[in-house]
């Protein structure tokens, strides 16, 4: 009897710690663990550390497009250098004597350079730093003077310009006029020659724009002669008998006048606008795109 007694006493007092260690008790309506540690109860989770974030270097927006413009002093240049320049590009160009005697504000904001085109090495420095040139170099005189000034000068601009590594170039020739090219022999011969080497040294970059006779206000010494009194009317009249230029021998010779504010839009355009397309540029093709913003 005693030992049953003894038995059943042992049985009843002893808890395994197994159960101790998990049961739980509630207090407040709430579930503590009876194996938590006082530590552990009051333990607040710590904050997440957020680390300074390294300085990225970002690169200065590019600089503008520095332009290099051959016979900026000229009708058809100094059109292009003040679209250059209002556009907001760096321009500079090249002159036998350095700065010209130009009394106009845009011929202060030019950087003459004192080079000769039919002197290669004094060519390079010139082209030093620039993006892109346009050459609107071009004259009249004797076969063999407009041969040296349309053709000569301008191809060797062409290879200094490609030595250098500039990408684009653009060159204001001259559109066919059929039998006045017979008259002009030297000057067409030049023009053609420049052209050839253009497209062969700039294959992806050299753009050609061919107007036919250029109107504006045209400046000589001391006077301006107002060349678009008589060139705006006919280009009104010409631009759209475009059908009429293919009449054999007279045809060439009704090609519109194109006025000189649009080619040098479009000129600065080519420059300076990667995706233009290369090749040659008609005189419609230039009244197009100088309509274009």
């Amino acid at each position: 009897m005693r030992s049953s007694l003894s038995r059943l006493i042992r049985s009843s007092c002893s808890v395994s710690p197994s159960r101790l260690s998990s049961s739980v008790l509630l207090k407040n309506g709430k579930a503590f663990s009876s194996d938590a540690t006082p530590r552990d109860s009051v333990r607040v989770d710590e904050p997440f550390k957020v680390e300074e974030a390294e300085t990225v270097k970002v690169p200065p927006p590019p600089s503008p497009d520095k332009l290099l413009v051959l016979g900026g002093s000229g009708f058809v240049g100094s059109h292009v250098c003040k679209e250059a320049l209002d556009r907001g590009f760096v321009v500079s160009s090249l002159n036998r004597s350095g700065k010209p005697s130009i009394s106009e504000s845009w011929a202060d904001k030019v950087i003459w350079n004192q080079g000769n085109l039919l002197e290669p090495a004094s060519l390079m420095d010139s082209m030093d730093g620039v993006s892109a040139v346009v050459s609107c170099v071009g004259g009249f005189g004797s076969n063999s003077q407009m041969v040296k000034i349309n053709g000569t000068a301008n191809i060797n601009a062409i290879r200094a310009a490609a030595e250098k590594g500039i990408k684009r170039f653009v060159y204001v020739s001259a559109a066919d006029f059929g039998l006045v090219n017979y008259l002009l022999q030297g000057y067409y011969e030049g023009k053609r020659a420049a052209e050839a080497e253009l497209l062969s040294k700039f294959t992806y970059g050299g753009v050609i724009l061919r107007p036919g006779f250029i109107h504006g206000t045209r400046r000589v010494g001391s006077m301006k002669i107002p060349l678009g009194l008589v060139g705006s009317p006919m280009q009104m009249v010409l631009q759209n008998a475009k059908p009429l230029t293919r009449l054999p021998l007279v045809g060439p010779m009704l090609t519109p006048p194109v006025s000189a504010t649009s080619v040098a839009k479009v000129a600065v355009r080519a420059a300076t606008d990667p995706v233009f397309p290369p090749g040659i540029v008609d005189v419609y093709g230039i009244m197009r795109y100088s309509e274009q913003k």
